[in-house]
């Protein structure tokens, strides 16, 4: 199962990537692995805990419920927090204020049986870059026509 965020791609020039685990419950871990997942708007925050450590939080990973188990009072898209060592989460934290950067969950898959989250360090793109972008895609999809 890998379940890829096109939209952060397409929004924002992501520069470096993080695996980072994630707490969910076991419903969302089965429906997770079968592929329920929308990353569509998701985003992550690093925040301070009361007992002054840091912690990062996704916001937005929408996660379908799994049909077998009992959904009364679950909320899809409710905060998720994310397993980081300290130390990287001081890193994170540091190159984002440092040169205005977003954290933004760009891919969920499996690995060694645990569902996992690349998050990646992202700037957003302008209009005009967006549409740079489109073009190349364009072009790209002419070159691959034409081979054929």
């Amino acid at each position: 199962m890998r379940v890829i965020n096109q939209k952060a791609r397409f929004n924002y020039d992501i520069a470096e990537r993080v695996e980072a685990g994630i707490v969910l419950t076991g419903p969302e871990v089965k429906s997770a692995k079968a592929g329920g997942v929308d990353l569509g708007n998701a985003y992550a925050k690093i925040r301070t805990s009361k007992f002054g450590a840091m912690e990062v939080f996704s916001i937005n990973i929408h996660i379908y419920p799994y049909k077998h188990a009992d959904n009364t009072n679950y909320d899809p898209g409710h905060e998720r927090k994310l397993l980081l060592h300290q130390k990287e989460i001081v890193q994170l934290a540091s190159k984002m204020k440092q040169s205005r950067l977003l954290l933004v969950p760009t891919a969920m898959y499996t690995k060694d049986g645990k569902v996992k989250l690349e998050l990646g360090l992202a700037r957003g793109k302008k209009k005009y870059e967006k549409r740079e972008s489109i073009k190349q895609a364009d072009v790209e999809r002419d070159m691959e026509r034409e081979m054929k």
